[in-house]
């Protein structure tokens, strides 16, 4: 393992601007074609463009029996920084970037195994992960590729550490239609949007409480971020709209949950439901981590509690596919200004991931 070509990969890698958004990216990008340079010409490589900045790009070699997964985009590079994010800057055992953490350092990692020609290594990498809309793992899974491999590799930061578990992510707008009118009408109480929202909104509140197990378990998390309704105090609201999110325990269906949720509403032929984005937990439900949990067994990769962060593993879960979430960095890391990830972190991902390639081929 050479710690200074990961650097020098992570380095080219962090200066090709992929954040999202914009999204301004197509499958003649820079950051492809540089990882179409590094593999060399041993790869058999393929790349999807599905229009709008979603691209995937996917190498194989030989027969390998695991897919490692990495988004190549990045978060917008936002302010407070102490130096140019799309420029590394290698201080103090740790290398700054955007994306060094999330997850570029982990595509740096992935693309020396490549150059130091694994016979058995197949490869995904995406650009529609961050941001909203993502379909390239999604749309790979949909064409068949995905069906060879019998374990999945996702590369999001673990500390180097197996996940095998993670909360789901459900994304909803509500919006409630009421018969707007003058305050002084009894029929208020009833034909309110505001009021249908807010008796909607206790009920929702109340089933997300008696799915907490003990005082400590935060049972299935449920935030109401946005609220917006009515024009004045003495008017009727005719419409109110709502923004929520759910996080749900591995192995819950985002389904099931939003189902009960919309039972909250007794005026429900008078409500809309939109759905920006549902991800299912990991493991999906009806799945279990049984061989996920064997794969890490027999490959020596350490595991660690579930995490309440989403990953795209669940798409893979969702499959039928063994997934698993292992990378360098930790997730407090990412989305930040300055972010970073430990060199020793990039060096263990190398051990891990180059353990996990021998066994497999």
């Amino acid at each position: 393992m050479s710690l200074t070509r990961i650097l020098e990969n992570l380095e080219a890698l962090v200066a090709c601007d992929t954040q999202n958004p914009p999204r301004l990216i197509d499958g003649d990008s820079s950051v492809f074609r540089l990882c179409e340079g590094l593999v060399g010409s041993g790869f058999q490589t393929r790349t999807w463009d599905h229009g709008e900045g979603h691209v995937s790009w996917y190498a194989v070699r030989g027969n390998p029996h695991v897919l490692f997964n990495v988004h190549l985009d990045t978060v917008p590079n936002g302010e407070g920084w102490t130096h140019d994010p799309l420029d590394l800057l290698v201080k103090d055992s740790r290398a700054y970037g955007r994306g060094s953490c999330d997850i570029k350092g982990a595509a740096a990692v992935l693309l020396n195994i490549a150059e130091q020609g694994a016979e058995n290594l197949a490869l995904l990498f995406t650009s529609d992960e961050e941001g909203a809309g993502g379909c390239c793992v999604d749309k790979f899974i949909g064409s068949g590729e995905a069906d060879r491999y019998e374990q999945v590799i996702v590369a999001e930061p673990t500390s180097c550490k197996a996940v095998l578990g993670h909360r789901g992510f459900l994304s909803v707008k509500t919006r409630f239609h009421g018969v707007p009118g003058h305050s002084s009408e009894a029929r208020a109480l009833n034909e309110n949007a505001n009021h249908q929202m807010a008796r909607w909104a206790a009920a929702a509140l109340r089933i997300a409480q008696r799915k907490k197990q003990s005082e400590t378990d935060p049972g299935s998390c449920i935030n109401i971020g946005i609220v917006d309704g009515g024009t004045k105090s003495n008017v009727i609201a005719g419409s109110a709209f709502v923004h929520w999110s759910a996080r749900l325990r591995p192995g819950d269906s985002n389904e099931e949950f939003l189902h009960e949720i919309q039972a909250c509403d007794v005026d429900g032929s008078a409500t809309d439901w939109e759905v920006p984005f549902s991800g299912d937990p990991l493991p999906a439900s009806g799945r279990s981590d049984d061989t996920a949990r064997a794969f890490c067994s027999q490959n020596g990769l350490g595991t660690c509690d579930p995490v309440d962060f989403w990953t795209e593993a669940a798409l893979f879960s969702q499959a039928g596919l063994a997934a698993i979430v292992l990378g360098p960095g930790h997730i407090s890391q990412a989305h930040v200004a300055d972010e970073w990830v430990e060199l020793d972190q990039l060096s263990t991902a190398h051990e891990l991931y180059s353990k996990v390639v021998k066994h497999n081929g």
